[in-house]
């Protein structure tokens, strides 16, 4: 194979599929950027000099070139017809994640001081209502930090202003390990979700809301790509007088690329949802998600050795977070799970304790190998 010169002239040596495959993987259970199919990994290296015949590398291609415009197409069309978005909604690929979502959905649909209701659930969803603060007239409709986040809200447990413009709520909570596993009543108002954490990993009616937001480095992708889906509704908000780039127009009108987007992100995107055509689509996600979480939970309940956060019929299929009924054996499973072959395991600052995130990408295999280690630290710790 001949070497490929870099631009200072030296010499480094191509990457090939099969090098990919002897990285020496782990069972990755990070929380994002997440494990991606191996498939999708493959495919990124093998672009990387030359992508689809075009003689640019993906890192090199311009974002104005029909190789480009041929991925950045393909992407929007995947994402519409697994997620079977309505014709008449708009799907922007825009960048700063979700965090930028949350001040930029209020500035898009609020006059300053108008009113929006929120149900916090999360540390995500604080930041959220914190951010639209700056916009209009907030307020919890529903907020479970008193309860240490252990749950969401059944319909009716909360009630919505007359005079809200909106609804928002996060669908998925990465941080406890909480999930929606209903569509919230929004008492007919429309319904502002981000999606970030279970995009594509659970069902989602898309007609139902009117905005949806998703960092992509969770469930669709690397980091740097974030899914924005705006409905008639939440276009015809549009002002004069917005901040250029946080203007949902300014995008539209130029099909995500008013700027430079992230175009390796993008191609990533774009193959992670193909991987999906090819493995049932949105269902077959559904289907292997659940049987990931049904077989982690299963060893959680299974004694007192464990102790779940989450109340029961508020569980992530996405995202467990969990601790030791002796917390101080918790370094010691994270130090011997790293030398069995698993990362991405400790639960985040604010919580402590044990998470396991399992997207998409993450195979049946590396569950499997985790409640198996799960038995065996028992076994020997108990």
């Amino acid at each position: 194979m001949n070497p490929v010169c870099t631009s200072d002239g030296l010499k480094d040596r191509q990457r090939t599929r099969q090098d990919v495959e002897t990285q020496g993987r782990i069972h990755n259970f990070g929380a994002g950027p997440a494990v991606l199919p191996l498939e999708v990994v493959q495919e990124f290296a093998d672009t990387l000099p030359n992508l689809d015949g075009s003689g640019f590398g993906l890192l090199e291609v311009s974002h104005r070139s029909e190789a480009f415009q041929e991925v950045i197409d393909s992407a929007m069309n995947r994402l519409r017809n697994i997620l079977d978005v309505p014709d008449e909604y708009e799907v922007l690929f825009l960048q700063g994640g979700a965090s930028t979502q949350f001040y930029m959905t209020a500035l898009n649909l609020l006059e300053r001081g108008e009113k929006a209701d929120f149900i916090v659930t999360g540390g995500w969803s604080q930041k959220a209502i914190e951010e639209a603060g700056r916009v209009g007239d907030v307020v919890a409709a529903w907020d479970d930090s008193e309860n240490g986040f252990r749950s969401v809200p059944e319909n009716g447990d909360y009630s919505i202003r007359d005079d809200a413009k909106y609804v928002h709520y996060t669908s998925n909570n990465t941080l406890f390990g909480t999930q929606f596993h209903h569509l919230p009543d929004s008492q007919g108002k429309p319904r502002v979700v981000d999606a970030s954490s279970d995009i594509c990993g659970v069902p989602l009616d898309v007609s139902q809301h009117d905005v949806i937001y998703a960092g992509a480095q969770k469930n669709l992708g690397p980091s740097g790509v974030t899914v924005v889906i705006l409905s008639p509704w939440a276009m015809g908000m549009a002002r004069e007088g917005l901040p250029t780039m946080l203007d949902y127009q300014t995008h539209i009108s130029k099909g995500s690329m008013f700027n430079t987007p992230n175009t390796s992100g993008i191609f990533v995107l774009d193959r992670v949802l193909a991987w999906m055509e090819r493995n049932g689509g949105l269902e077959g996600a559904i289907s292997r998600n659940r049987d990931k979480a049904s077989l982690l939970y299963g060893i959680l309940d299974s004694s007192d050795f464990w102790r779940p956060h989450a109340s029961e019929g508020s569980r992530s299929v996405m995202n467990v977070a969990w601790r030791l009924a002796d917390e101080d054996l918790e370094p010691v499973f994270l130090e011997e799970s790293t030398k069995a072959g698993m990362g991405g395991l400790k639960g985040h600052r604010s919580v402590g304790g044990i998470r396991a995130s399992m997207y998409n990408g993450c195979p049946l295999d590396s569950v499997e190998a985790l409640v198996g280690f799960m038995g065996d630290f028992e076994s020997r710790h108990g």
